[in-house]
């Protein structure tokens, strides 16, 4: 009792520094004023995180479709490009969501916003897919010149967030690009190789019955090589994250992603022997609106 009044009277910040109390109460207010800082750096910064975020995803874009010119700012560059959205259950361009600022990651997570995969349609394991798309377009006046389309998949040991580009014809492959992933670095995350990533450009999409043939194989393309024009060389070492490529490519470009989208374009432009298996030929509905190559159908 007498001890406990002469530490009050001693006050805090003279007791020892081997006290218990103080060594407690050193620790609690240090914990409080870091808790502090870094809650208001949080809250600050903020603003120019996502500013970087959206600043890194146009950089992707720009990357896939071609448009490196680095005397130009990356706003200034990506200018050229038209955003669209596109509701993936019809194929249909739509207004029922701004595709400025839609977040398909987060309405993917959404049961009101995304469709529950069944296991035969979730080959890319992703279990979800948000009900609507945002779609960049690299135009020429009317002409649809590139399209480029946001993929994810999973593959060994993390989810692959990526960009393909096709040429106008909705079927030739321009370039592919991922800008965020966990695979092993020197293995599956060769993926982000720009020589790799090279190989896809000119490969074919559709195959001959009309489904999605271009896939990820075991080994190199070789003169050798069955329908070379569908075949990417495969990662060396990462036969999982290789697969995982292919799934996700076959699920993004099948009926069940981009499909009916890609094919509106095909049949649009004339190229009705590259249609897909499905057929999309039910009219646009509730403000709903088919993009033939030659109308953007943009929404600003």
């Amino acid at each position: 009792m007498r001890q406990s009044k002469q530490v009050r009277q001693a006050g805090f910040l003279s007791l020892p520094n081997d006290n218990v109390v103080k060594t407690i109460g050193v620790a609690t207010l240090l914990c409080l004023v870091c808790s502090i800082i870094v809650a208001v750096s949080a809250t600050a910064l903020k603003p120019k995180q996502v500013e970087n975020k959206l600043l890194d995803k146009k950089t992707n874009i720009l990357r896939v479709a071609g448009l490196n010119d680095s005397s130009k700012t990356v706003e200034e560059r990506f200018s050229q490009i038209k955003t669209i959205a596109v509701n993936l259950n019809t194929g249909q361009v739509t207004d029922k969501v701004d595709p400025l600022t839609y977040d398909q990651r987060k309405a993917s997570k959404d049961p009101a916003m995304s469709t529950t995969l069944s296991k035969a349609q979730d080959i890319a394991v992703i279990k979800t897919r948000a009900d609507f798309a945002s779609v960049y377009l690299l135009q020429d006046g009317d002409d649809i010149q590139k399209i480029i389309l946001p993929i994810k998949g999973y593959g060994l040991w993390s989810t692959l967030y990526g960009f393909i580009a096709l040429e106008g014809d909705a079927n030739t492959v321009s370039g592919i690009t991922f800008y965020e992933h966990g695979e092993t670095p020197g293995l599956g995350g060769e993926i982000e190789n720009p020589k790799w990533q090279a190989s896809w450009q000119g490969k074919e999409v559709l195959g001959e019955n009309g489904t999605v043939a271009l896939e990820v194989i075991k080994g190199a393309v070789g003169d050798a090589t069955p329908k070379p024009e569908h075949k990417i060389d495969g990662l060396a070492g990462a036969t999982l994250t290789s697969n995982g490529v292919s799934n996700m490519i076959a699920f993004w470009l099948g009926k069940d992603g981009f499909g009916p989208y890609l094919d509106q374009l095909r049949q649009a432009s004339g190229s009705t022997a590259l249609s897909s298996e499905r057929s999309v030929d039910e009219p646009a509905t509730d403000n709903e609106q088919v993009t033939p190559a030659g109308e953007a159908g943009v929404i600003l």
